[in-house]
């Protein structure tokens, strides 16, 4: 049986994990059904190698960059299409009755069970650990979709946790992964680690005032290099404008030119309001930085050699940044060198393999 992968061709992390489920389950077909492809200022993701269904495009009907406005206007259009991905995933199905779907992010959850049909699904973190406790009407779409699920794969206890109280449902924690190989490919032709550099969304949610604050009242104030995935143009504007010398805006980098950048960089930081498990932050410290990182449950289920790469974070300390550049100078004198148990489990050329073994079995669906 071949495998539909039903999500966001503009995300990194679900392209690697559909690119990384076609090198494993040859010679059956991955198939990418999605919507969107490239739009709303993101980088185009997919390859010519890759074999993409439509879902209805609506990147033609989108904003040219991301913002607050963009995302509400996106889900208006998105919640207009609805009855067309409808048909667009039952008339999918009924030319190929033999595939297994996999829906990543609850809206993609949403549609199969809508569309009637049987699916693996693995929502996001804040669709999990935020949303439903801000909207009654979220909540129950999002547990609808839990329960029409066959099975459902989460990347941290805190979102298993979550969905056990919510639906009652029950689901497995796998990483999704990072690309090892690629970082290990990675040479940044570079020994001295000079840089500080924030690792997370343009958002407030990722509270990257409080880093420019605590920066500000460091003896030094060394400059911080900011690269992100996501933005609101609004947040962006507000950051600059707060700036000192020396700061970098540099917005979305190819995977390669961050891994570079990370390896140039003793202190990565990351402290959002609320967090999943943040591959950006695995990804760091394979890089061999230290990251600064506020109390969170993912920590707990960290392997001991990535723990140790840590420096954890009280926000309520005016002294923090400074405390965490000279934890991470000596964290850094030491290289990264990660453990059987951290790359089982974060090689996500070995979880992926766990995932096609467990769930892509076409003796489960017959």
């Amino acid at each position: 049986m071949d495998v539909v992968i039903i999500g966001n061709a503009r995300c990194f992390h679900t392209m690697d994990w559909y690119r990384e489920v076609a090198g494993i389950i040859k010679p059956r077909k991955v198939i990418f059904l999605t919507d969107l492809i490239e739009s709303e200022s993101h980088e185009k993701l997919v390859k010519e190698s890759d074999i993409i269904a439509d879902l209805y495009n609506i990147d033609w009907l989108l904003l040219k960059n991301q913002s607050n406005f963009g995302n509400i206007w996106r889900n208006i259009i998105k919640l207009l299409i609805i009855p067309v991905q409808i048909w667009k995933v039952r008339r999918f199905q009924e030319k190929n009755p033999h595939v297994i779907f996999h829906a990543i992010t609850i809206y993609y959850m949403f549609l199969c069970w809508l569309a009637g049909i049987k699916f693996i699904g693995t929502p996001q973190g804040s669709e999990i650990l935020e949303r439903p406790d801000f909207s009654k009407w979220y909540k129950y779409f999002a547990i609808k979709s839990l329960h029409a699920a066959s099975y459902i794969t989460v990347d941290s206890v805190s979102m298993q946790k979550k969905i056990k109280e919510i639906s009652g449902e029950d689901a497995a924690v796998i990483q999704n992964g990072i690309d090892v190989a690629e970082i290990t490919d990675t040479d940044n032709g570079v020994t001295v680690r000079n840089k500080i550099i924030s690792i997370r969304g343009m958002y407030p949610l990722y509270r990257l005032e409080e880093i420019i604050k605590s920066r500000n009242n460091s003896n030094d104030k060394p400059p911080i290099s900011f690269f992100y995935p996501y933005w609101d143009d609004v947040y962006v504007g507000y950051m600059k404008s707060i700036f000192s010398e020396g700061d970098l805006d540099i917005g979305r980098l190819a995977k390669k030119d961050m891994y570079t950048l990370m390896k140039s960089s003793y202190l990565a930081i990351s402290i959002p309001l609320s967090d999943s498990s943040p591959r950006s932050v695995y990804e760091a410290i394979f890089c061999g930085c230290c990251v600064a990182v506020t109390p969170n449950l993912f920590i707990d289920s960290l392997p001991d050699c990535m723990k140790s790469r840590l420096y954890i974070v009280d926000l309520q300390d005016l002294n923090w940044f400074e405390k965490a550049v000279v934890k991470a100078k000596v964290i850094t004198s030491i290289p990264y060198i990660p453990s059987e148990e951290a790359l089982n489990v974060f090689d996500q050329a070995r979880s992926m393999k766990l995932v096609c073994d467990l769930y892509y079995d076409p003796q489960k669906w017959n």
